[in-house]
């Protein structure tokens, strides 16, 4: 039976058409034949007309058939592909929720979010005199721009002011930000190898050219980059993506010279800069010589949230004037609310504590990962990143299947990921910083148990 509500403001026919709509996808079997329109019409004493346009509302996006002298009938197609979404919708949901350990690359414990510190600065800005009733500027939120400016001078001595910084919602956007402001004077961009497949996606996406530039023991080949035909290089200087090495003081020298002399802008992706264990982080590459070639990407995902997708840029002054040309109907998709209560945590000390209580317990993860590694696996893996960020980058040197381990794993609801060196080169990517300290140790017992089962 249908519930038809004569007083709703909603017209009957479509009332009928959601009720029936939705019994076919949760109860009705194909080829189920619905009742004819004179018994509905008698049945639940509207017309004729009504129920017509239910059916014709039906027939005419899929969910039932007519056959001539016969009526009309569950659509057998559409309902086998209903079931199998629901079926593998149900499936997903149950493996999602059954993940007992997630070895995920990037990203932080639940316990590490100042909730109740950001919360009351939230309330506090909310009875602030913010203005929720106007487009607020272009670039972001001045106080957020200037402590962040702040911050950068500071810890990564960067050259910048608020007036030089844009707030994105995270790095994709400023990716694709970058994309745009470049595409017509851009052709080709110079990636490392292996690189960020995000970056990556975002520029193929945008129809620019890549080239693959290997990466050697201190950081990208500058006789390939000096080689190359690309006017853009998209770098991770600090922490290369994939090893964590940091590119010395010499070479980065060397590459701000190839940009000067072939009139060609870097992408320096900050990555991990906030999370190095074993030294100080160095200074940005975009602090060197004052030069205007170097676009500087920041976010707030590895040391406080993905989450609330704030990301910077910090940019030259030309593409700051092309910024503002190209993109003065755009205003930061990120909340002026979000902005403001970031600009009063960091103001206000929260975000320099929280930065030290990140490296700190996210040091103390990293050991426990480092010693279990070295203590039982050492003689059957290469350990091709450590000391930094939230992951560790492990290499078999024994015989054995990744693609197998990972699917063995997560029939033991585990979760492993694989990353790709080359086309022939798999690795794993075990990250720590989703973990407490307790369960860090109990998940790496576990999955060395799947290792050894799977060594041949």
């Amino acid at each position: 039976m249908y519930d038809i509500d004569i007083n709703s403001k909603t017209p009957i026919y479509v009332q009928l058409y959601e009720q029936i709509k939705k019994d076919i996808q949760s109860n009705l079997k194909a080829g189920e034949k619905l009742p004819s329109i004179r018994k509905m019409t008698l049945e639940y004493k509207i017309s004729k007309n009504t129920v017509q346009s239910a059916y014709n509302q039906l027939y005419a996006e899929g969910y039932i058939q007519s056959i001539p002298q016969s009526g009309y009938f569950v659509s057998k197609d559409l309902y086998e592909t209903i079931q199998n979404n629901q079926n593998q919708e149900i499936i997903n949901q149950k493996e999602e929720n059954s993940i007992k350990y997630d070895f995920y690359p990037a990203c932080l414990s639940n316990d590490l979010f100042p909730k109740k510190i950001w919360l009351r600065l939230y309330n506090k800005v909310l009875k602030s005199d913010l203005n929720m009733g106007v487009y607020h500027d272009i670039q972001g939120d001045i106080l957020l721009r200037e402590k962040i400016a702040k911050y950068l001078i500071q810890s990564r001595r960067v050259n910048c002011s608020a007036n030089n910084i844009v707030i994105t919602s995270g790095f994709s956007d400023s990716l694709h930000l970058i994309t745009q402001l470049l595409k017509n004077f851009i052709t080709k961009v110079a990636f490392e190898t292996p690189s960020y497949k995000v970056a990556k996606k975002v520029f193929l996406q945008h129809d620019f050219k890549l080239e693959e530039i290997k990466v050697n023991k201190d950081g990208i080949d500058i006789k390939a980059l000096n080689n190359s035909s690309s006017n853009l290089l998209y770098i991770t200087p600090s922490h290369q993506y994939y090893f964590g090495v940091t590119t010395p003081i010499a070479k980065r020298v060397e590459i701000i010279n190839w940009a000067k002399t072939n009139n060609c802008y870097i992408i320096e992706d900050d990555y991990d800069s906030e999370l190095s264990y074993n030294n100080r982080p160095v200074p940005a590459m975009q602090s060197i010589n004052n030069n205007q070639q170097v676009i500087y990407t920041g976010t707030f995902s590895k040391s406080f949230s993905p989450s609330i997708r704030v990301a910077y840029l910090v940019l030259p002054k030309e593409i700051l004037k092309l910024y503002k040309k190209e993109f003065d109907y755009f205003y930061s998709s990120v909340p002026i609310d979000t902005q403001k209560t970031l600009a009063l945590f960091i103001k206000e000390g929260y975000w320099d504590r929280h930065l030290r209580k990140v490296r700190t317990i996210n040091k103390r993860k990293h050991d426990i990962m480092k010693d279990f590694f070295y203590s039982k696996m050492i003689d059957e893996i290469d350990i091709l990143r450590q000391g930094s960020g939230l992951n560790f980058l492990i290499k078999p040197k024994i015989d054995i299947d990744l693609n197998q381990l990972v699917k063995k794993a997560s029939k033991k609801n585990i979760k492993l990921y694989l990353r790709s060196l080359d086309e022939n080169t798999d690795v794993l990517s075990m990250g720590f910083g989703g973990f407490e300290e307790e369960d860090l140790k109990e998940a790496l017992n576990s999955f060395y148990t799947l290792w050894k089962k799977q060594e041949r």
